[in-house]
């Protein structure tokens, strides 16, 4: 079961670490985005010099993560980087 998968084994996903599936196993969808959220897309793109289908797929792996370690009791915190370190909780819907 998914859920029992230590936390690397889902890091190593996100980062590409893990074989990609065959061609043959990839099925082709159409994604409508409004101009923000493609603009959103391009910017992440060229950031981190990835396709857009692979900014994509890591945000799917992403959100896979977040809803199993929050499905099993988990929270998930955003921690400020300065010197107070202000935590807050992030509600996901």
């Amino acid at each position: 079961m998914q859920g029992d998968l230590p936390l690397s084994y889902f890091i190593a996903i996100i980062y590409g670490m893990k074989e990609e599936a065959a061609v043959s196993d990839k099925k082709t969808m159409t994604l409508n985005l409004t101009e923000t959220e493609m603009g959103v897309l391009e910017e992440l793109s060229a950031k981190k010099d990835l396709s857009k289908t692979a900014v994509l797929r890591q945000a799917l792996r992403l959100y896979q993560l977040v809803d199993i370690r929050l499905s099993q009791g988990g929270k998930l915190f955003l921690e400020s980087a300065d010197k107070g370190g202000e935590k807050a909780e992030l509600m996901v819907l």
